[in-house]
């Protein structure tokens, strides 16, 4: 019953309704679009690793002084480190997740073709799967005889000596899914460059040292291949971490005082330095959104306020002609979810088209549909809130002071 009167009302403040319109149009598109990279980027921040991060420490060294056999080195590192009460395993790596510092390779799956069939971060070391704490779910982990030094290695990619590499390999289960879709990995050959890797292993999950696309942060592969110190991944009981810590610094030193510590630090502390942009940026976001939907409550607020002020004499003469102050409170409600509901329907086309930006020049995905239907409640309940006031005060105006203003 109150639309036409109400639509008949706008027309004459066609500039003000446009404004409060435009508001809310601008607030659904921006806080639609904002909400899902925030939960992108929650998402992002909580991906699983793989590894019992909170049991594992990590300590680089560099050296300062002369280097003696650095493989045979690395074998008196790991036996003195096992030695410390509280430890469970121990490993040298090349890299750890979180890291930053990441080795690739391009994996094939015939030896010929000119492009990898995906992009593979590359575990090396021994008892790595072990040492991280990651689940293997098929297959079985690495033995001693699966390992070929690090300078063997590099020495078959100098030759192209392919005896001299590795042959089996560990992959995750994304790798798997990856490479063969719906089929069994175990026993498949995979190819970096031209050097064949059968898979003996799968893992549930490995995440990689550094993420720069998150459908491929768990395509990762552990080979066997012995390293010569430099790095070790210690796992201990999470309460036993910091007294571990200082006793693997302390054995290390004693192995070889020449050392410098560079990195000595929890995998807890990796991951929460991987993530501190992701999480500022999500802060910003939120506020992003708090303050829009502030701003547009008071929007509305003002609006009301101004449009009481405006109609005192319409409101007396129909409180005269027998409205009761529901039908007044009713009327400004539903005036203001009028406008919502235009601002709203743009605001989702305007979303949308927002949201295809992103997509073509940041490579975002699509946005859910079923963030046009929460925004809109969500505006629709600020609106109604932040007219409740003005309209309330509309309803309270006594007929007949109304009727004597002017």
């Amino acid at each position: 019953m109150d639309i036409l009167p109400i639509l008949s009302t706008l027309r004459r403040h066609k500039v003000t309704a446009f404004l409060v319109i435009l508001e809310i149009a601008l607030t659904c598109a921006i806080v639609c679009n904002a909400v899902f990279l925030i939960i992108q980027r929650v998402d992002r921040i909580h991906m699983p690793s793989g590894v019992a991060e909170h049991e594992l420490v990590q300590i680089q060294l560099a050296d300062t002084g002369a280097k003696a056999d650095e493989y045979a080195r690395a074998q008196e590192d790991l036996a003195a480190l096992r030695q410390i009460p509280g430890v469970t395993q121990v490993a040298s790596v090349r890299q750890v997740p979180f890291g930053m510092s990441s080795n690739n390779a391009g994996i094939r799956l015939d030896p010929d073709q000119n492009k990898p069939t995906l992009d593979a971060a590359t575990y090396f070391g021994e008892n790595v799967i072990d040492a991280f704490g990651t689940r293997l779910v098929a297959g079985r982990n690495l033995r001693p005889d699966d390992y070929r030094r690090l300078d063997m290695v590099a020495e078959g990619v100098r030759t192209k000596n392919l005896k001299l590499f590795p042959n089996t390999v560990v992959i995750t289960r994304a790798v798997g899914e990856r490479l063969w879709p719906g089929q069994d990995p175990l026993g498949r050959t995979l190819y970096l460059g031209k050097a064949p890797l059968q898979v003996v292993g799968v893992l549930a999950e490995l995440v990689r040292p550094q993420i720069e696309d998150d459908s491929a942060a768990l395509f990762s592969l552990v080979i066997p291949i012995q390293l010569g110190g430099g790095q070790y991944v210690i796992r201990s009981a999470p309460g036993d971490r910091e007294r571990v810590l200082k006793a693997a610094l302390e054995k290390l030193r004693q192995n070889d005082p020449h050392r410098i510590v560079v990195q000595k630090r929890t995998v807890d502390e990796l991951r929460e330095s991987f993530f501190q942009n992701d999480r500022a940026m999500a802060g910003l976001l939120i506020g992003v959104c708090v303050a829009l939907l502030v701003v547009t409550a008071l929007g509305i607020v003002g609006l009301g306020s101004f449009w009481v002020a405006q109609r005192r004499r319409m409101i007396g003469v129909r409180r005269a002609l027998g409205a009761t102050r529901h039908d007044i409170l009713h009327y400004f409600q539903t005036e203001n979810f009028l406008l919502a509901t235009i601002g709203i329907a743009f605001g989702m086309v305007l979303a949308y088209g927002i949201n295809l930006f992103l997509m073509l020049h940041y490579e975002l995905p699509r946005l859910p549909a079923v963030y046009f239907p929460i925004g809109a409640v969500v505006l629709w309940l600020i609106g109604q809130i932040a007219v409740l006031g003005p309209a309330m005060r509309a309803a309270a105006v006594p007929p007949v002071v109304a009727t004597r203003s002017v």
